[in-house]
């Protein structure tokens, strides 16, 4: 009788320590709908945007000759990862930028640009280089009879960029812009200047 009761009571233990081992490992088990993994932030996809700031014949958007820069920019982000590669058209009106040439002054007055972007996200801040081709249209100045109209260069630059809700993005960039073998025509003769331009610009974009 002693024996029967010895081997209940052990029994009884045995089972008592199996449902509690469920209970534990019921409490340790996720369902999908316990946990969800935020998703990363991404750049991709389509954009349109502003920008406005200063261009200048110098580094420093505050020497002699500035102008207003303004204009809209629209373009695409393809992003693997933190890599970001994505290409940009951009118009910029330049509020007549002064640039010495032989016997006077032009004046940068539109630039129209397209651009290829590289660079790498930090979650909802991205840094980007970014190079292409633009063309200015320049105008008459000072002691220039003649503008030398539309014509071609070439454009290196970067930028910081930090997206908000809603889509919306705030960037900063630089460009400088090289127009080879402008030409020009004044009292001194008929001469081709090399035109190095700065912009230094911020800007809003809104991604769909």
């Amino acid at each position: 009788m002693f024996f029967m009761i010895k081997c209940l009571s052990i029994a009884v233990s045995v089972v008592g320590l199996g449902v509690a081992a469920s209970a534990t490992a019921a409490d340790l088990t996720f369902t999908p709908q316990a946990y969800q993994a935020s998703p990363a932030f991404s750049f991709d996809g389509a954009y349109v945007g502003v920008h406005g700031g200063m261009a200048s014949r110098s580094p420093n958007p505050f020497s002699d000759g500035r102008g207003l820069a303004a204009g809209a920019q629209a373009g695409y982000n393809f992003q693997v990862g933190p890599g970001i590669l994505g290409a940009e058209v951009e118009g910029s009106y330049l509020g007549d930028a002064e640039q010495k040439v032989r016997g006077g002054t032009i004046g940068e007055k539109w630039r129209l640009s397209a651009k290829a972007k590289a660079g790498v996200a930090f979650d909802k801040t991205l840094v980007y280089g970014t190079a292409g081709y633009a063309m200015t249209k320049f105008e008459a100045g000072k002691g220039v009879r003649r503008d030398s109209d539309w014509k071609g260069g070439y454009l290196v630059g970067g930028g910081l960029e930090h997206a908000f809700a809603g889509g919306l993005s705030a960037k900063m960039e630089y460009n400088y812009v090289i127009t080879p073998d402008v030409k020009t025509r004044s009292a001194s003769g008929t001469g081709k200047t090399d035109i190095d331009s700065h912009v230094i610009k911020a800007g809003l974009n809104l991604r769909f």
